[in-house]
């Protein structure tokens, strides 16, 4: 199912662009993800394990083809990452209770990945941001995610960014940010 959307900002930091995922793109979309779960892995934290064992909770590939994936890329790399779910996943539902349901005006923010080469440039930041001011769906005003509770680095990186904890359900936190819309 394709989403009623428009990108009101193509660019982020100048340098990135901002695209619907193709199916082009699947295998470079997997491969940042892989990157970025071995990186989690060598900093400790076990979030995206299962990536590396070949399991993909997130259906990615599916997901590019539902129009769920937008990449940032600079030039033809994809440097960044984030899956915009216009339908609460059978996780959020679990994660948000009875909040989550078709009609919730939410979107669901999963899987944010970053090349490391790009890991200082504040593209992360501009992702998250992005996520919530520079592109707008049809019914939505509020983007919603989850982390781990214990990963203090990112709680503290979406408080930083306006997001608003929420609670805590089986050991993750979750957050909401009001959509805010710019002029096209």
């Amino acid at each position: 199912m394709k989403h009623s959307f428009s990108i009101t900002s193509d660019y982020i930091n100048d340098e990135f662009k901002a695209l619907q995922a193709q199916p082009e793109d699947t295998e470079n979309v997997m491969s940042l993800l892989m990157e970025t779960a071995e990186w989690l892995r060598s900093q400790g934290s076990s979030q995206w394990n299962a990536l590396l064992k070949g399991e993909d909770s997130h259906h990615t590939a599916e997901a590019i083809q539902r129009g769920d994936v937008f990449v940032f890329k600079k030039g033809s790399d994809v440097a960044g990452m984030v899956i915009l779910m216009s339908m609460p996943s059978a996780w959020d539902v679990h994660l948000w209770g009875s909040k989550a349901h078709a009609g919730d005006g939410a979107l669901y923010l999963h899987r944010l990945a970053i090349r490391r080469k790009y890991a200082q440039s504040g593209l992360g930041r501009a992702i998250l941001q992005w996520s919530s001011s520079g592109i707008q769906f049809e019914d939505k005003h509020i983007v919603r995610l989850d982390c781990g509770a214990d990963n203090a680095t990112l709680n503290a990186f979406y408080t930083r960014n306006g997001y608003t904890f929420v609670g805590e359900t089986d050991g993750f936190s979750t957050y909401e940010k009001a959509v805010t819309h710019r002029s096209v």
